[in-house]
């Protein structure tokens, strides 16, 4: 949410005034930038502490950050959350503060200090969804992703500046197929690009077809997806590419094929999202690419919510 640095007082600059004439709520879910500590910062400045003042108030408030602007904190239970909307369930996850890669436990010891909660947290909320038999549209989202891409080691040059948080996925994994519920599609950030995969598990009995989608190309520099490296120049991929070997080796759920579907590393953009009873429609959007909504989107999928089946347009 704030970019490149977390502490109070550069909330107003990074964040507040950017956003002073947008009249929405914003959910905001941290990422590295909002909780990586300088050294010597004190205990009550910390970003973590900073960005829990402006998202997770106890009440709407006017916090310190905001200054002259009217725009209240958000009341958010915490820095990681679901929300609960017509036709669509959000659980939000918090990825830590690491530059690569994300996690959301301690990782059985590798990461001390980092609580298990998430782990608990993310069963409880599947838990729920499987008890109540919920229809609607499910998504998780995370700050840093569970696939980015990089190149095949014959290929030439390097991966772009972030790479997968596959330990992560993998932890995710283990608790859906335990609980019996997988998302309608998966957002993340922290790559300064777009990128959108599919990637098609064993589930349940049925495939699964479910979009994995980057979007961190909405204000910082947009990087290239491909990087020289070694004198071999970068070369990208097509759209459409097989890129199974991102996959982790044993992944915990049965991975039937992973796609890179479409890219986009050299323009700002976001997403649009609209949901009702039976589809999930995800657009992707460039800045300045038109004055419209039709001309602007240069990419939208769109999953089945009964089948978890997708078509791309």
């Amino acid at each position: 949410m704030v970019y490149d640095f977390g502490e109070s007082q550069y909330y107003y600059d990074q964040f507040y005034e950017p956003y002073r004439n947008y009249p929405a709520p914003i959910f905001a879910i941290a990422g590295n930038h909002d909780s990586f500590i300088v050294p010597n910062t004190p205990p009550d400045q910390t970003p973590l502490t900073t960005f829990a003042r402006n998202f997770c108030s106890p009440k709407p408030a006017i916090t310190a950050e905001a200054k002259s602007l009217h725009r209240t904190a958000m009341t958010q239970p915490g820095v990681y959350f679901a929300l609960d909307a017509p036709f669509v369930r959000i659980i939000g996850l918090f990825s830590n503060a690491l530059e690569d890669p994300g996690l959301i436990s301690s990782e059985k010891g590798k990461w001390k200090g980092v609580p298990d909660v998430q782990l608990a947290f993310l069963t409880a909320q599947l838990q729920r969804i499987k008890k109540e038999n919920y229809a609607g549209a499910v998504l998780i989202a995370s700050h840093h992703p569970p696939f980015s891409y990089s190149p095949p080691a014959k290929a030439g040059g390097s991966g772009g500046n972030h790479g997968c948080s596959s330990d992560m996925l993998a932890e995710i994994d283990t608790i859906c197929a335990q609980e019996g519920v997988y998302p309608h599609a998966y957002l993340s950030g922290h790559a300064h690009n777009y990128q959108r995969f599919t990637r098609t598990v064993s589930f349940n009995g049925k495939d699964y077809d479910v979009p994995f989608i980057v979007c961190g190309d909405g204000g910082h520099n947009v990087n290239p997806l491909v990087q020289a490296s070694k004198g071999k120049p970068a070369k990208e991929p097509t759209n459409g590419s097989n890129v199974n070997y991102l996959e982790a080796k044993k992944p915990a759920v049965t991975s039937k094929g992973l796609l890179l579907e479409r890219y986009d590393d050299q323009n700002y953009g976001y997403l649009r999202i609209a949901v009702d009873k039976s589809q999930l429609r995800i657009g992707f959007h460039t800045v300045g690419a038109g004055s419209n909504l039709g001309q602007s989107r240069v990419d939208m999928v769109t999953v089945d919510l009964a089948s978890h089946t997708m078509v791309s347009n």
